[in-house]
């Protein structure tokens, strides 16, 4: 069955209220987590126009380590592979918990994927306890996300597994 996305309008937190009612309808019919986070990513990219919208997966190293492993995303080329406590991401899922910052050249250990990127906020995504994945916004913008933004992308990112 084909998906009908409407681009929400007004406030961001009515944008945010649409779209997170939006994307618990396209979740509940669908069981697979990669076609989930792509429908995602592009459903948060259409409605904000972010400059990077997209997850990294937590997954085994051929030496049994972890580490971040791009996935479905929307926006301009990005790093493929991020290890615990690198960068945003990786120190999101290190501390277990969300990561706004509103000036990413002020964070110490920040991955440069593109020079455009400005601002980011990390919502790490668990399943069972255990950070599985990362969702990850870049903004072209200094200082984009705010409390609003937080709220919502952890809700939305409790409803991925």
């Amino acid at each position: 069955m084909a998906e009908v996305f409407i681009k929400p309008q007004g406030t961001k937190e009515e944008q945010y209220a649409a779209l997170y009612q939006q994307i618990c309808g396209v979740l509940s019919s669908e069981t697979d987590t990669i076609a989930n986070m792509a429908n995602v990513a592009a459903m948060i990219q259409t409605t904000f126009n972010f400059w990077w919208t997209g997850f990294y997966r937590v997954l085994p190293t051929d030496d049994g380590e972890e580490q971040l492993v791009l996935g479905p995303f929307q926006g301009p080329l990005a790093c493929t592979r991020i290890a615990l406590g690198r960068g945003v991401c990786g120190t999101a899922w290190q501390r277990k918990q969300t990561i706004v910052v509103p000036d990413v050249d002020k964070f110490e250990g920040h991955i440069a994927c593109s020079s455009e990127s400005k601002s980011e906020i990390v919502v790490p995504i668990f399943k069972d306890d255990k950070v599985v994945a990362v969702l990850d916004i870049d903004s072209a913008q200094i200082a984009t996300f705010d409390a609003t933004d937080q709220l919502w992308l952890e809700k939305i990112a409790e409803r991925i597994f």
